[in-house]
């Protein structure tokens, strides 16, 4: 998702980004390393991964693209020349996208029988396979609301309210996963026609935007350990219902309670998934990765890593998690095809309402 790289914010860690090499990675015959292309927020374990390399025998390599749009778009426009074998972090609203555009080859990976067929939304020509879910909502600064006594937002209506003037900061829909996720959300929400006329009253509002998580989080919402640092001055931000227990966790000393809630009633179903990419040169390395991706041991250690929640059934998620951060009930949702098509002309329509 991305988009949750706050982690290295919080506490000091530089994400290391490989460049791409000149040569296309993997292209030569019986290559033992398998290239990964991915948003900024891809994390694992470093054990973790060191099992999968020993055991498959293939080492490694990652290269991170920016935020999720931007790395979806660029896996597009050098598909004929891909950077990698295997993309991960497309997800269910960019998914149609990557699709049309034959971004991916099919391969149906090992142990997907596990995964549960709410996130299967390729289940019939298996192109991409699901690895993590999470809900895009809007999480609020405890501080600010309760210094202001002020009451914090919980649906969509209450964004718009008076008392929430210049409060929000949200990402760009064009470029920005959890930003085109709210726009969906409020499209869900409010329906075809009826989401524009919600933006409008929320630009009037005040609404900021930004071009990607990594800003609006880390740098605009003052409830975040990275924004308080960089004096961020908006209490509400468009991120996930995830957030919250990364703030616990990465703090030091530890709190009891997040000093991040989430607006339950704002929250979008995001799905993320990953293929084999159409004109990989390690065909063989990309499958046995994508099958490593749906393996309980990848699938147990991403919570703590990406934040978000595992698709394989039976796989443990950490107690931080569910008690700082429980999925919300009842997210907002839209089918693939209604996202495919509208997406475009909505993401046309929002930029020249809200960043004209």
């Amino acid at each position: 998702m991305h988009t949750r790289t706050f982690l290295a914010a919080a506490v000091g860690l530089g994400l290391v980004t490989l460049s791409a090499c000149s040569s296309s990675p993997g292209s030569e015959a019986g290559s033992k390393t398998v290239t990964l292309v991915s948003h900024d927020s891809w994390a694992v374990s470093k054990n973790v991964l060191q099992d999968f390399e020993k055991q498959s025998g293939y080492k490694v390599r990652v290269l991170k693209d920016g935020d999720a749009g931007q790395a979806v778009n660029k896996a597009i426009l050098t598909k004929d020349n891909p950077q990698g074998d295997v993309f991960f972090g497309v997800d269910n609203t960019l998914l149609s996208r990557a699709l049309d555009n034959g971004l991916f080859q099919p391969y149906q990976a090992k142990g997907l029988d596990r995964v549960g067929t709410a996130y299967q939304l390729d289940a019939g020509k298996h192109r991409v396979t699901p690895i993590d879910y999470g809900d895009i909502c809007v999480n609020y600064d405890k501080a600010y609301f309760s210094k202001h006594k002020l009451t914090p937002p919980t649906s969509y209506a209450d964004l718009v309210q008076p008392q929430y003037k210049n409060l929000l900061v949200t990402e760009n829909a064009s470029t920005s996963s959890p930003g085109l996720g709210f726009l969906l959300g409020s499209a869900a929400e409010y329906g075809d026609t009826g989401w524009q006329g919600y933006w409008k009253k929320l630009q009037a509002n005040g609404v900021k935007v930004v071009d990607g998580w990594e800003q609006a989080y880390n740098e605009e919402f003052s409830g975040s350990a990275g924004g308080r640092k960089a004096g961020g001055d908006r209490p509400l931000v468009v991120s996930y219902a995830s957030s919250p227990p990364a703030e616990v966790i990465y703090a030091d000393p530890k709190p009891s309670t997040a000093p991040t809630g989430v607006a339950t009633g704002t929250c979008f179903r995001q799905i993320e998934f990953a293929g084999l990419l159409s004109n990989a040169g390690n065909t063989k390395g990309g499958k046995a990765l994508i099958d490593f991706l749906v393996s309980k041991e990848f699938q147990e250690d991403m919570p703590l890593n990406m934040f978000v929640y595992p698709v394989v059934e039976g796989a443990n998620v950490p107690a931080e998690f569910t008690k700082y951060g429980p999925a919300a009930k009842d997210p907002e949702t839209m089918a693939p095809d209604k996202i495919a098509a509208n997406r475009d002309q909505w993401v046309k329509t929002w930029t020249s309402l809200v960043l004209k």
